[in-house]
């Protein structure tokens, strides 16, 4: 998700988060939870195959072909068997949209054929979605009343931090999923939570994004440089070995590692975005980025660095910021990121010979000498007070 700022000095929507909240179900409601999962999702998968034997991959179309049977044969309620619908109908949205972008393989290729001929399974456990009629939520006991396939469960206890219980007992609440991982059974609630105008900035915060160094501000703040590359290093190195073994529980130490990674990038990336937010909240300014879509196609690297480029999720940084600045009501904008590292923030001569390596700008007319991806951030601050002038006083003398 990017968000630009517009005209407007407030966000139209409000913001929505989502809240885990981890159940405590006892040994009977965890079985009773567990056949539902199992229930929806093998409902789930027999109706993703009608959908591509009939082609009818609209909500409401396919609808029509499958509403009563799944009812009948799985035993859900009205409520889950549209849920069960809708997810198959969305996940072959996402399909689509994943093979029209390219993420699947080109034209012809193997894996691409797959996607466009099978239908879409679903695991056992896969996340099933919950709506008010499905779920309630009583704040004061800590306990939730869910629906499952053996009858409503009224005394579900959950727990998690203060503030995710602060949310769910104070905030409205949407659209829930229910996740069993790792042994675990949690609650995933959609809240909205009221966001201030945003404010008049005096200036903006630049923030360049790169690999070497996540994140670079243009006071001079590194985020997540050698260390965090140095973990990654590591965790290449561990998947080699694995893939190399090939084996059943080599496998599942991968799948393991992997899910240990992604919760390991995500903390790393809040960290990063909630310094970079408090930072422009402290001294008043906005913040501006990069507009980095397309990325991994855009640059050309050598083989190390694509692996590196590859193993970071810059576009969930991107999206942590923006929605961490909407909360805080702080301007957030997306610049153009070419030439920013050759050109001197100083002079503005732009040359491929200022940045001799990568970490060292040079200019060759003023002879300003800089850490690169600092005076990268120099030059995407003075773009963001450019673009916001532009925007929001294009007639200011």
């Amino acid at each position: 998700m990017s968000i630009l700022v517009t005209q407007t000095k407030c966000y139209s929507d409000p913001v929505k988060l989502v809240v885990q909240i981890k159940l405590q179900p006892t040994s009977e409601q965890e079985s009773a939870l567990a056949a539902t999962l199992r229930a929806c999702n093998t409902a789930a998968s027999q109706v993703a195959v009608v959908a591509r034997q009939s082609g009818a991959y609209r909500n409401y179309d396919l609808r029509k072909h499958v509403y009563q049977a799944i009812k009948d044969q799985h035993r859900l309620g009205a409520q889950a068997a549209q849920h069960v619908i809708k997810k198959v109908s969305d996940s072959y949205k996402t399909l689509k949209a994943n093979i029209r972008a390219g993420n699947l393989g080109k034209p012809g290729s193997k894996r691409r054929a797959n996607a466009e001929t099978k239908p879409i399974s679903f695991r056992w456990d896969a996340a099933q979605p919950y709506d008010a009629r499905m779920l309630s939520w009583r704040p004061d006991a800590r306990t939730v009343s869910i629906w499952t396939v053996d009858g409503r469960l009224k005394t579900v206890a959950y727990t998690g931090s203060p503030q995710q219980l602060k949310a769910v007992a104070t905030l409205p609440i949407g659209e829930s999923d229910l996740v069993h991982r790792d042994g675990m059974w949690l609650l995933y609630a959609s809240v909205e939570v009221a966001e201030p105008e945003l404010i008049d900035p005096c200036g903006f915060l630049g923030v360049d994004l790169g690999i070497a160094n996540i994140a670079y501000d243009c006071d001079g703040t590194r985020y997540a440089g050698t260390r965090l590359n140095g973990y990654r290093r590591r965790q290449l190195r561990l998947r080699k070995r694995l893939q190399a073994k090939g084996t059943k529980s080599a496998r599942r130490l991968l799948a393991r590692r992997r899910r240990k990674e992604t919760r390991h990038a995500a903390n790393v990336n809040h960290a990063i975005a909630k310094t970079i937010v408090t930072e422009a909240v402290r001294t008043g300014r906005g913040i501006a980025v990069e507009n980095l879509t397309g990325i991994r196609d855009r640059v050309r690297l050598r083989k190390p660095q694509r692996v590196t480029l590859s193993s970071w999720s810059f576009g969930q940084l991107g999206v942590f910021l923006t929605y961490k600045a909407r909360r805080a009501g702080v301007p957030l904008v997306q610049v153009d990121p070419r030439y920013t590292s050759q050109t001197c923030n100083r002079c503005g001569h732009r040359d491929k010979r200022n940045r001799p390596d990568q970490e060292t700008f040079t200019c060759r007319s003023c002879g300003v000498v800089a850490h690169a991806d600092h005076n990268a951030a120099l030059n995407i601050a003075q773009r963001g007070v450019e673009r916001w002038g532009a925007v929001n006083r294009p007639h200011a003398a």
